[in-house]
């Protein structure tokens, strides 16, 4: 079987895996009802694809654990109550960070928790903890944003005081750092959706070390104190294997 986000954002994955028999098992199409999609500037509803970033909301991230937990233990049933320790395990650390999340965020004013992003990543996010979505850079059509769309984004970052705008380590933008330039938001160009910190590996080569770097990032760049996110720890949660023999 092939895991993978779905929400159509992995089309051509999707193709190769089916025309070689593989069963897709997509984590977010079955975290999700059609009535919660959300679409926006960079997701539009009238093109059918909802944003398909769910994974950086912890709700949805326990959910896709969930649908593993649930197609491991129908495929493998001898080897069910591992899988369902694996899923404990990480269900209390996702607890964990979002406590982090909550008691690190409410250190930034709520009137402050705004997004300027360099790709929509973060509308899920946004939703269940109280931010606001500014914009993003990239457009629906993923091309370099229009002259006019700059100069609106410019003129909505002065007009809601956004303290720091977001752009991403992998994709520069020098769009971001004019918009930064022109309005005197603080250009923080290490966000990551995607992108896993660290080496293979390490501790923070994971979905825990992604999120918790992402969310320190926004929170000390909007002045909050991210010391409870800091103190969240992204080791392997996983119980020993030798522990449930089949």
């Amino acid at each position: 079987m092939v895991y993978a986000n779905g929400l159509a954002l992995e089309d051509p994955t999707k193709e190769l895996a089916q025309e070689s028999d593989a069963d897709v098992v997509e984590l977010g199409t079955k975290s999700i009802p059609a009535s919660r999609y959300l679409y926006d500037f960079s997701f539009p509803r009238e093109d059918g694809k909802p944003n398909p970033h769910l994974w950086t909301d912890p709700r949805y991230a326990l959910a896709y654990a969930r649908v593993v937990r649930d197609d491991l233990s129908r495929r493998d049933p001898g080897d069910g109550p591992y899988f369902r320790a694996n899923y404990a395990r990480f269900a209390a650390k996702v607890a964990e960070l979002d406590k982090a999340m909550r008691t690190a965020f409410a250190t930034v004013p709520a009137g402050e928790r705004k997004l300027l992003t360099y790709h929509d990543a973060y509308a899920y996010f946004a939703e269940d903890y109280g931010w606001k979505i500014v914009g993003a850079i990239q457009p629906s059509d993923f091309e370099e944003p229009t002259a006019k769309d700059v100069a609106a984004l410019i003129d909505q970052v002065r007009a809601e005081r956004v303290k720091a705008i977001f752009g991403s380590e992998v994709f520069p933008s020098p769009v971001l750092a004019q918009i930064g330039r022109e309005t005197g938001a603080t250009y923080v160009d290490v966000l990551r959706d995607d992108d896993l910190p660290g080496e293979p590996g390490a501790p923070e080569h994971s979905w825990i070390g992604l999120m918790a770097f992402d969310y320190v990032t926004m929170t000390e760049a909007l002045g909050g104190d991210a010391s409870a996110l800091r103190a969240v720890s992204a080791r392997d949660v996983a119980p020993d294997r030798a522990e449930y023999p089949q």
